[in-house]
């Protein structure tokens, strides 16, 4: 991490990455969120056993310093291999291109888990052709990515104990939760890094 003890800022403005987080039709509070007030005498209120419902819908979110990149939402009946995760890939640079073709032309800084698609020969080829200078993550590393303790504890409070019907509902106060964040708040998360 030389780069980042030479120039910090340089570092976190070439910075992009990306983590996959399951969000749920229903997913219950928590014991800390349910917890109320009532004075001694009055009655326990009944809690009942409850299972997160079985309509999820699985987020890929690629974010820098300034913002949300790209997210992904994974269509019913398919999983992220190689290939899938190679066409998320083509789709950022895309986008980097048209939003921050700095980073692009100074050289992406790309953060990701150890995912077996992420791993893959293909995908390494790919990042490389891409001019994507990956670090490492170790394996069972207790290093976490940014995604994991700054932007996806505060999404799943936000959804914690609502209902949804659907994925687009679900997908909708998503992005509005991450709309409504201030413009420093990625800046701070990978800062945190």
């Amino acid at each position: 991490m030389e780069f980042f003890q030479c120039n910090p800022n340089e570092f976190l403005s070439r910075l992009v990455t990306m983590d996959e987080t399951w969000l749920y039709h229903y997913d219950p509070e928590t014991k800390q969120q349910s917890v109320e007030w009532r004075h001694s005498v009055s009655p326990c209120p009944k809690k009942f056993q409850v299972q997160k419902s079985a309509g999820n819908v699985l987020d890929s979110i690629f974010w820098d310093q300034d913002d949300i990149l790209l997210i992904d939402y994974l269509p019913k009946g398919r999983t992220i291999n190689a290939e899938y995760y190679l066409s998320l890939l083509v789709q950022l640079t895309d986008i980097l291109k048209e939003k921050c073709r700095r980073k692009v032309t100074m050289g992406v800084v790309f953060l990701h888990d150890n995912a077996l698609a992420h791993r893959a020969l293909a995908t390494q080829k790919k990042l490389a052709y891409l001019g994507f200078f990956c670090l490492v993550h170790q394996p069972y590393s207790l290093d976490l990515a940014p995604l994991d303790y700054h932007l996806f504890p505060g999404l799943k409070k936000q959804v914690k104990g609502c209902y949804f019907s659907s994925n687009m509902e679900v997908i909708a106060a998503m992005e509005t939760w991450l709309d409504g964040q201030p413009s420093e708040f990625f800046l701070n998360g990978l800062q945190k890094l």
